[in-house]
Parts: structure tokens; C-alpha cells; sequence
């Protein structure tokens, strides 16, 4: 596969749009700036198995894949100017990696009828396609996150928090505060008392929240952190010596960069997540063959089998079943970005696909529809061993706490109906 870089300049913007390739791709990646750390290893896994489609099977369907990739730097003006400047070459999907950017376009992709998949990061609420008819963030959310979260912390008190403290350690932007407002419900269903601990982007000054965590004494923290602040809030909590298996971060807070900085201090800290991790599965003897021998590997390839790489992979393979599915239901190899949307709205994932694929018990089995653009709210907890040097899951997939998060997604997409104009329906 032929990888195509964009640059989102005034002159990218005015030039003409590329000739139409048969199954375009695109990836608002971030390479540089101060979260290129966390992007690169989720671009290269995306386009590395883009690439071993093409190597392999000769695309999806047997027709060839093009992906363009737009540096956005994490900024959402420029993923913004990523999307103008890309939407014209026969974008079936949009990928952000990043709520903000998510945020500006679920307006403009609606109007463009070009799908976007916020896969476990954007605005919850568009778990309801009734509302958000463009927008999908299978398999899992944010408030999703929040009470796994929870659950876990309940599981480990015999089912109960009543009286317990948790601070929540958070980015202080669109991303970092989504999960408040389930926190806050989630705290009066358990009875325990929630601390917020804003940092201020990239994170790198937390002195004074891990002080207040130190003199307060909180008995959990949960963390919703990207980039360089998660090492720090991480370093800030072995200063402290406040309990690694009693810090748990949301799934943007678990990648080897996060815990590897703090050595053997970082060993037992935990994070919730929607996919497995590592290389033992027998999709990665693919990778291997096509991809990284044949010395067609994204970036500078040594990113393969980290959390992000794996999770990058995986939103590749979203994308790639999504279009097939696509194909399927219209009778046709080639697609149009609404056509795409329909594939992705009748998504359906299994565990014998998942096998078929090269990652059996890789990820929770979910389902899209109309009516539920965000998957069945399955996750699992996993742990950081610094001996090994690897992540693992601690816990099997288990859903969160429906009672309250439907709810909460129902009032929040009729509020952005209404102030929008939109009259909920299935097409």
C-alpha cells in the first residue's frame, strides 16, 4: 500500500481533489507535537493493517485500499483542515483520535454524509444513531469506562463503596471531562465522595493535585489522562507512595509509555479497556510475513504489539469488516461514503469473526444499529506487571452499569437534537 501524506494547508485545501481510489481510507494521525508519543504507535497500526490487507488478500474484497494520512498534531484546527483538505478524495470514514477534533466534525461529517468512528473516545451520546446518524463509537465509551471503573473498585469492597473517597486526576479538556457527569450519578447510586483534579494541558506540572491526593487521602484515583500526563501522574504517585493497584486509568491511560518511566514502581497499575494485548495471536504471523519482513511497516516499526499499535489495528479492522459488510448489503466492491455508513451501522463482531481474523478473544462481541451506534458497553481491567514488562487482563469482559448510562446518553442526545433541529429517526 502506498501511504499518501496531506498537509492541511491553505494550498492543500485549494488544490484539486486526488482521482478517486476504489477504498480510501484516511487517518488524522499526529506524528509530532507533544502527544506524538501516543499517536504514532496508533498510525502505524492502523496503516500496517491496511497494508497486510493489500499484501495479502489484495484489499478488501480484492479491491485495493488507498490511505491518505493527515498530520494534525493534535490540534483541532488542524484536524479540522485535515478533514477539508481529504474529505474530496472518497473518504469512506474518519478516524480523529481525539475528542476535540471528533466534536468539530460531527457537524460537518452529518453534512457530508461521511461517517466517523470516535472508536471509545468523542461525545458518548452518539452511542445514539437515532441523533447521530453519522457518527459511531463502537465498541465501547467513555461513560462506559467510568463505570467499569467502578464496578471494579465495587468488586474489590464486596460489592459496595459507600463512604469511600475517589479523586478523579483528568486532562482538562472536552476529553478529560466527559466522564464527570457519570462519576457524579455513579457516586450517588454507590455513596462514595468524588474529588476533581483537573491538569492543565500537556500535564506535565501536577504537584499540587498529587498533594491534595496526598493530604486527603482518597482511597482510589482514577485517572483520564493522554499523553505526557500520564507518566508524570504516574511518577507523582510513587512519590506520594500512593498504592498502584488503587490507580486505575481509563484506557487512553494505558500504554507502555505511560508506566515504563517509573520502572518497577509503576508494577500494579491498573486500567480499564475494550481489547486484549501483545503479539500472541496468529494475525501478528501475517503482520510479520506481509508487513514488517517485506519492509512495508508504517513509521519506523517498532511500535508492533504495544497497546496503541494493537489498538490502531484493531479500529483498522473495525473499518475493514465495516466495509465488508458494506460490499455485502449493496452488492458492490467499490463504495460510497454513505454506503460505508450503512456497513458500519449493521456491524456485527463475533467471537468466531474475531477468530477467523487471527485474534480470537481479542475483543467483546457487540453489535451495531440504528438505535445503538456505540456497542454493548463491554470492557475488562487490566494490569501493568513491570517484570514482564507486559500488560494483562485481570478480569473477563463485563458490561457497565446500563441502569444509569442509558439514561444519561438518552438526555444528552435529545438535548443536542434539539438545539440542532434533529428529529431522531432511523433512515
Amino acid at each position: 500500500m502506498k501511504m499518501k501524506f496531506v498537509l492541511a494547508t491553505a494550498a492543500a485545501l485549494m488544490a484539486a481533489a486526488p482521482a478517486m481510489a476504489e477504498l480510501t481510507f484516511t487517518s488524522l494521525s499526529y506524528r509530532t507535537g507533544p502527544y506524538a508519543a501516543n499517536g504514532i504507535p496508533f498510525a502505524d497500526g492502523y496503516a500496517d493493517y491496511f497494508t497486510l490487507l493489500n499484501e495479502r488478500d489484495g484489499g478488501i474484497s480484492g479491491e485495493k485500499i488507498d490511505l491518505v494520512e493527515c498530520e494534525t498534531g493534535y490540534n483541532t484546527e488542524k484536524g479540522v483542515e485535515c478533514y477539508e483538505s481529504t474529505k474530496g478524495s472518497g473518504a469512506l470514514v474518519y478516524q480523529p483520535l481525539s475528542t476535540g477534533i471528533t466534536y468539530q466534525l460531527i457537524p460537518k461529517a452529518t453534512a457530508d454524509s461521511i461517517p466517523v468512528h470516535s472508536m471509545g473516545y468523542g461525545r458518548t451520546s452518539a452511542k445514539n444513531g437515532k441523533v447521530f446518524h453519522n457518527i459511531f463509537n463502537y465498541p465501547t465509551n467513555y461513560w462506559d469506562g467510568a463505570s467499569l471503573a467502578i464496578t471494579h473498585l465495587a468488586d474489590l469492597n464486596d460489592g459496595s463503596l459507600e463512604g469511600k473517597k475517589i479523586a478523579l486526576v483528568y486532562h482538562n479538556s472536552a476529553y478529560g471531562k466527559e466522564p464527570i457527569r457519570t462519576l457524579e450519578e455513579l457516586g450517588k447510586k454507590h455513596g462514595y465522595e468524588l474529588t476533581l483534579l483537573p491538569v492543565d494541558h500537556p500535564g506535565q506540572e501536577q504537584k499540587s493535585q498529587w498533594l491534595q491526593i496526598r493530604r486527603e487521602k482518597p482511597d482510589y484515583v482514577i485517572m483520564w489522562g493522554w499523553g505526557v500526563m500520564n507518566p508524570v501522574a504516574i511518577q507523582e504517585a510513587v512519590n506520594i507512595r500512593f498504592p498502584m493497584e488503587n490507580f486505575i486509568g481509563v484506557w487512553w491511560s494505558a500504554s507502555e509509555n505511560d508506566v515504563r518511566p517509573a520502572g518497577a514502581a509503576a508494577n500494579g497499575y491498573k486500567a480499564v479497556t475494550f481489547h486484549n494485548f501483545g503479539m500472541d495471536y496468529p494475525l501478528f504471523e501475517d503482520l510479520n510475513k506481509y508487513v514488517v519482513e517485506a519492509g512495508k511497516a508504517a513509521g519506523a516499526g517498532d511500535q508492533i504489539g504495544t497497546a496503541l499499535y494493537d489498538r490502531g489495528m484493531y479500529a483498522a479492522m473495525l473499518a475493514a469488516e465495516a466495509a465488508k459488510t458494506a460490499q455485502e448489503m449493496h452488492g458492490t466492491k467499490t463504495l460510497t461514503p454513505a454506503q460505508m455508513r450503512d456497513g458500519m451501522e449493521n456491524l456485527e463482531i463475533t467471537e468466531a469473526k474475531m477468530a477467523a481474523l487471527g485474534l480470537p478473544g481479542f475483543g467483546p462481541e457487540f453489535k451495531v444499529s440504528c438505535e445503538n451506534h456505540g456497542g454493548n458497553g463491554f470492557g475488562a481491567v487490566a494490569q501493568w506487571d513491570a517484570a514482564k514488562d507486559e500488560w494483562n487482563l485481570i478480569t473477563d469482559y463485563f458490561q457497565s452499569d446500563q441502569e444509569v448510562i442509558a439514561p444519561l446518553i438518552e438526555e444528552d442526545s435529545a438535548a443536542f437534537a434539539a438545539e440542532n433541529n434533529i428529529t431522531p429517526g432511523c433512515n
